[in-house]
C-alpha cells in the first residue's frame, strides 16, 4: 500500500476548512497538528464553553475556532471532517456533511496512511489491551523500536515524523475506530468476539462488521490471526484477503496449547507454567501474540516477557493483601465474557463486586459462572439487578448460594465486600459492565476502587 506523509496532507489541506468532532484526548494532538497546516480548524464538542478545560482554551488561543455546547453539530460546514471514535458514522450531521461532499476521516485513519513502519493491529471483545501490550513487549525484548498506542490510550499521529521504516507500530483498535476505517494493518489480530457495545452499535451484526475492518483492506501479503475456538472469529477465515493464522486451546492449529505447552507450527515455544499472568485467558492472549509475531522474534524474547511481565493496570491487578484477604482490580471487565475470564482465573470461590452502566447486552451467560465461582455477590449500579436476575434464573442457583446483596452506591458495595471477607478470601471487582453510570471510564473506576482498598 502507498503511504503518504503528513506534509503531503498539510499541503493538500491548505486553505480548506477542517472540522474536528470531539476534543478529547486523542483529538487534541491532531488539532495542534492541523493548526500548523495553513487551514481553518473548527473544534466541535458537546461540552458547554464554561466547562472546557484549559488545554482546549489554549488551542483556541492558537487559532482553533470553537463550536461547542448542545448545538455543536448544527449547520456545520467543512471540507474535511475528523470523526471522534465515539460518534456513529451514520449520525445525521455526519451523513449531511458527507452528502455535501465533505471527506470524513479520523485521527487513526490518518495515522495508518502516514505511518512509515509496519503496523500490527489488535481488536476483539476481550483481551485486546493485554495482547497489544504483549506484542509490544516481545518486540522490544527482541531489540525492536516499538510505538504502542491507539485505543490503549496513546495517540500515535504526533509521533509519525519520528518513526523509522525499521520500527514497528502496535495499535489497539476498538469497534468504534474500525467502523469506517478504509485501511488495515500488515498484521491483524482478532482475539475473540462476544456481544458488546450494543448501546452504540445498531445490532450485533454491525458490531461484528466493524471488527472485520481490521483485516478487510489487507492485500494478499497481509496476515490475520484468528481465535479458532471462537465461533464468530473462526468464521472470518474465508473473508481474509491474505494468510490466516489460527490459535487454539482446543485443537491443533498454527499456534495451539497441548499438555501445558504452547506450540507454533509443531515447535515448542512456551510452557504455560512460565507465564506470570494468571488465568487461561492470558494463555490465549500469549497464543495470539505468538501467532502475530511468528518468524519475527526469537523464542527467547517470548519466554523473557512471559516470566517477567506482570500485566496491565485494571486487568486482574492485585491491589493489596490485608488480613489475609486478596483484593483484585478487574475494572476493565465491562462485559460478561470478560468477567467470566476473570472468575476462571481463581481456584477458590470469590467475593464479586459487579454492576455498572447498561450497554444493553445479555447477562444470562454470566449466571452459571457466578454460581460456579462466587461465594458472595454484591451488585451495584444500573446493571446490578440484571446481574442478580441472571443468577437467580440460573438452574444451578440455590437460595443464598451464592449470597446476593444489592447495594446501589459503589463505595458502600466495596466496603460491604471488605467487611464480609475473612482470611483466605479473594475480593474481586469485575463489573461485567461499563463505568459510565458513575465514573468517567473504567480507569477512573479502577483507581477509585484501589484508593478505597488502600485506605481500609
Amino acid at each position: 500500500m502507498t503511504n503518504f506523509t503528513l506534509d503531503s496532507y498539510k499541503k493538500r489541506w491548505q486553505g480548506k476548512t477542517i472540522a474536528v468532532l470531539g476534543l478529547g484526548v486523542s483529538n487534541r494532538p491532531l488539532t495542534r497538528l492541523l493548526l500548523t497546516g495553513g487551514c481553518t480548524v473548527i473544534g466541535c464538542d458537546r461540552t458547554p464553553r464554561e466547562n472546557l478545560d484549559e488545554e482546549v482554551l489554549e488551542l483556541e488561543r492558537q487559532g482553533l475556532l470553537l463550536k461547542v455546547g448542545p448545538t455543536y453539530l448544527e449547520n456545520l460546514q467543512a471540507d474535511v471532517v475528523f470523526r471522534t471514535p465515539g460518534m456513529h458514522p451514520e449520525t445525521p450531521a455526519l451523513v449531511a456533511l458527507r452528502e455535501q461532499g465533505a471527506e470524513i476521516t479520523s485521527e487513526m485513519e490518518l495515522f495508518f496512511e502516514c505511518c512509515p513502519c509496519p503496523i500490527i493491529s489488535v481488536t476483539g471483545s476481550d483481551g485486546k489491551t493485554t495482547t497489544t501490550t504483549l506484542i509490544s513487549e516481545i518486540l522490544k525484548a527482541a531489540g525492536k523500536t516499538v510505538h504502542l498506542g491507539g485505543n490503549i490510550g496513546t495517540p500515535l499521529l504526533p509521533r509519525v515524523e519520528e518513526m523509522k521504516k525499521e520500527d514497528w507500530a502496535v495499535v489497539e483498535l476498538s469497534s468504534f475506530q474500525l467502523m469506517d476505517m478504509r485501511r488495515s494493518a500488515r498484521i491483524a489480530v482478532v482475539t475473540n468476539l462476544a456481544p458488546n457495545h450494543l448501546d452504540v452499535h445498531k445490532d450485533m451484526a454491525e458490531y461484528v462488521q466493524a471488527k472485520k475492518h481490521v483485516f478487510t483492506f489487507q492485500d494478499q501479503d497481509g496476515v490475520t490471526v484468528l481465535n479458532r475456538d471462537n465461533e464468530i472469529t473462526r468464521g472470518f477465515a474465508d473473508e481474509v484477503p491474505g494468510t490466516v493464522r489460527f490459535f487454539s486451546r482446543q485443537e491443533k492449529a498454527q499456534v495451539y496449547l497441548e499438555d501445558g505447552i504452547i506450540w507454533a507450527d509443531g515447535e515448542k515455544i512456551l510452557e504455560q507454567k512460565d507465564i506470570l499472568l494468571p488465568g487461561i485467558h492470558n494463555v490465549e492472549n500469549y497464543m495470539a501474540a505468538i501467532a502475530a509475531l511468528q518468524g519475527l522474534v526469537p523464542k527467547e524474547a517470548i519466554r523473557q516477557v512471559a516470566k517477567n511481565f506482570g500485566g496491565v493496570e485494571h486487568r486482574i491487578e492485585l491491589v493489596r493483601v490485608k488480613d489475609g484477604v486478596r483484593y483484585y482490580n478487574d475494572s476493565i471487565a465491562s462485559s460478561p465474557s470478560r468477567t467470566i475470564a476473570g472468575l476462571r482465573s481463581f481456584k477458590e470461590p470469590v467475593i464479586l463486586i459487579a454492576g455498572g452502566y447498561d450497554k444493553h447486552i445479555p447477562y444470562d451467560v454470566l449466571g452459571p459462572e457466578i454460581c460456579r465461582h462466587v461465594k458472595r455477590l454484591i451488585v451495584t449500579g444500573a446493571t446490578g439487578e440484571k446481574i442478580r436476575k441472571a443468577v437467580e434464573d440460573c438452574e444451578a442457583y440455590q437460595t443464598n448460594a451464592p449470597e446476593i446483596l444489592s447495594i446501589e452506591e459503589f463505595d458502600e458495595a466495596v466496603f460491604a465486600a471488605a467487611r464480609s471477607a475473612v482470611e483466605g478470601d479473594v475480593v474481586l471487582l469485575s463489573p461485567a459492565s461499563a463505568a459510565f453510570d458513575k465514573f468517567k471510564n473504567f480507569m477512573v473506576r479502577g483507581r477509585h476502587f484501589k484508593d478505597l482498598i488502600q485506605n481500609l
